[in-house]
């Protein structure tokens, strides 16, 4: 399976980030890429008021991400903001693409590192995996990835590949946590990790304010085997890589802690 990581800075402005998608599935379509993954927050950066910029799933820029997919002929995974009855938001994944609708609500909040996501978005309750081109794939987000138990339910359910979108955290030794971790969900659940983060505002001039996670880019894909397959610096960039779901296979018959564990 050939993916595209399409990292990139969000703005405020959702209408100014469908331009950005655009690209990245144009860029992804060209490289013959049947998924193109795109960071948390993709809709619009964190450290603005999410709700008022929140959508519902049928709402015009989800339908536009939707068009966008099918133009192009490639599945996306994009993350987006839409709204709930108590007036927070939800994290949300939406999965489209030829023959494929679905949406994954970010089950663990980043109540840590002096951030509170609780304080305007609620959880999501239940994992997701989704059928591309024969592939069962995984979609976590962000801080789901220090929480092992997703990702060896997802493999559990058949994930080959486990998608982890991110818009990470800044800050003295987070970069070094971010690849770790990806690296350990990997040896964790036997599968490839393929963790798309925000690239760095900072790259391109734009000086973060407050403690928002605004990313930090190094989007990384790691081997079943806990290796780095492939990665990105901080800037805007697109990383394609072409991915075997029969490593995961291998991976589990020579490393069966999937069947092995007790607990």
């Amino acid at each position: 399976m050939r993916i595209a990581l399409c990292q990139i800075v969000s703005t405020p402005d959702p209408e100014t980030n469908l331009e950005l998608v655009a690209g990245g599935i144009r860029r992804a379509a060209e490289s013959g890429a049947e998924l193109a993954v795109f960071p948390e927050a993709t809709m619009a950066c964190f450290g603005v008021p999410l709700g008022p910029l929140a959508q519902p799933l049928d709402g015009p820029w989800a339908g536009e991400v939707r068009r966008l997919a099918a133009d192009a002929g490639v599945a996306v995974i994009a993350g987006m903001f839409t709204p709930t009855s108590d007036g927070r938001v939800t994290n949300t994944m939406l999965v489209t693409g030829p023959e494929l609708d679905a949406h994954y609500d970010k089950i663990h909040l980043y109540d840590a590192f002096g951030f509170a996501e609780s304080r305007t978005v609620a959880p999501g309750e239940q994992p997701l995996t989704a059928d591309v081109g024969g592939t069962t794939i995984g979609i976590t987000t962000c801080y789901d990835i220090r929480f092992p138990g997703l990702y060896t339910t997802l493999a559990e359910r058949g994930a080959a590949i486990i998608v982890t979108p991110a818009s990470w955290g800044a800050g003295a030794g987070k970069r070094e946590q971010w690849e770790l971790l990806v690296r350990a969900r990997a040896l964790d659940s036997t599968s490839w990790i393929v963790a798309c983060g925000q690239a760095d505002p900072r790259s391109i001039g734009r000086e973060p304010s407050g403690k928002a996670p605004t990313g930090i880019g190094y989007s990384t894909v790691a081997t079943p085997l806990g290796l780095i397959h492939d990665q990105l610096a901080d800037s805007p960039d697109v990383l394609v890589v072409d991915l075997d779901p029969e490593d995961a296979e291998q991976a589990r018959r020579t490393l069966p802690v999937l069947t092995n564990r007790r607990f």
